[in-house]
């Protein structure tokens, strides 16, 4: 059977020969970057993305399970001291190691999409453009036609995924507005945990 969790793999590597075309045509590398983008507030949104996290979590040895968890705690303690002072988090995913990714392969779809050029077309027809991060707009400083990656299909078909993971629940559901230490520190609503 192929699975949800199959195909929102998938759609991940669709997305991850987008960004490299899109890097290509840029020449940009996160290669020898001074910054590190693991340490951005980023909050994820799919309880379809929030399964496959947890999915990959779950495979850890349990030794490195506790460790995260112990991080994550730390990392929702501090960001929301940060957020109550009125500032923007600015901490080290706690399953970062050493400026490496430990669930990359389960990591999200805003840490695979960040980086580069990017524009959305709403369904309203309302679009929203995205520079890339400082180092990107760095080199494209001055380029009168930057390319750009178009994220629309990409969240498009997330959202297909949604809702078939969610089904009729989507009404009853809250919204997911998560950090990753927080899909982390809270398990999945039961009744989701075996629909992946």
């Amino acid at each position: 059977m192929y699975t949800l969790m199959n195909k929102l793999t998938q759609l991940y590597a669709e997305m991850q020969k987008s960004y490299e075309q899109t890097a290509e045509l840029l020449d940009f590398s996160c290669r020898d970057c001074p910054d590190n983008c693991c340490n951005s507030y980023f909050l994820h949104h799919t309880y379809i993305e929030w399964a496959y996290l947890r999915q990959g979590f779950s495979a850890l040895p349990p030794e490195q399970q506790a460790e995260y968890l112990s991080r994550a705690t730390d990392y929702r303690t501090r960001s929301e001291q940060a957020l109550a002072a009125g500032q923007r988090p600015q901490i080290m995913c706690p399953i970062n190691n050493s400026g490496r990714c430990g669930l990359y392969s389960h990591r999200l779809l805003i840490c695979r999409l960040h980086g580069v050029p990017a524009s959305m077309t709403f369904p309203n027809g309302r679009k929203r453009n995205f520079p890339g991060c400082f180092r990107c707009q760095e080199i494209t400083a001055g380029r009168g036609n930057t390319p750009a990656m178009d994220r629309t299909l990409f969240f498009n078909k997330m959202l297909q995924l949604e809702r078939e993971l969610v089904g009729p629940q989507m009404a009853v559901l809250s919204k997911v507005k998560m950090t990753l230490s927080d899909m982390l520190l809270k398990p999945l609503p039961d009744s989701l945990n075996n629909a992946a």
